[in-house]
């Protein structure tokens, strides 16, 4: 039996491993701290939300997303930054049914589309999504500024 909950300030550490699992699984190194995870999620700004998916109440994945915003589209949409299901949970449904929770929030809060990358090796993760219907945005290529080059171009 799966279950989908919004996760709270107490369920920091689980989330971290979460992310932890992550890291591993995409083969990315992971310079986040507990701390700075808590801060962004339930500091005194929060940038994202957090879903726990229980099989069995027992904690087995999580998905972390933020609001974006289509000025073409004129509404807004969200941006799901991680899904994971431990890998011995997997192909029990959970992943479909944390994706699921959050198109349901993202139909609530009235926005016009889900979005999220995935590593172009992923395979497994690339057929999942196709199975949904998501369909890739090949037309699009992300750029991204961080470290040494974002101080550079803020001087």
């Amino acid at each position: 039996m799966e279950r989908i909950s919004p996760a709270k300030a107490s369920d920091l550490p689980l989330i971290y491993k979460f992310i932890q699992g992550l890291a591993e699984y995409e083969r990315l190194p992971m310079a986040a701290t507990e701390e700075s995870i808590g801060l962004a999620l339930f500091g005194e700004r929060p940038f994202a939300e957090v879903v726990i998916g229980y099989l069995d109440e027992v904690p087995a994945g999580f998905a972390l997303f933020f609001p974006v915003l289509s000025t073409f589209l004129g509404k807004p949409g969200i941006y799901l930054e991680d899904l994971f299901v431990l890998p011995e949970h997997r192909g029990k449904g959970l992943g479909k049914a944390l994706l699921r929770y959050v198109g349901g929030l993202a139909l609530e809060r009235e926005c016009a589309y889900v979005e999220w990358g995935v590593l172009d090796w992923n395979t497994p993760s690339i057929e999942f999504y196709k199975g949904l219907g998501a369909r890739p945005l090949a037309e699009w290529t992300k750029y991204r500024l961080q470290g040494d080059d974002l101080r550079g171009l803020c001087g």
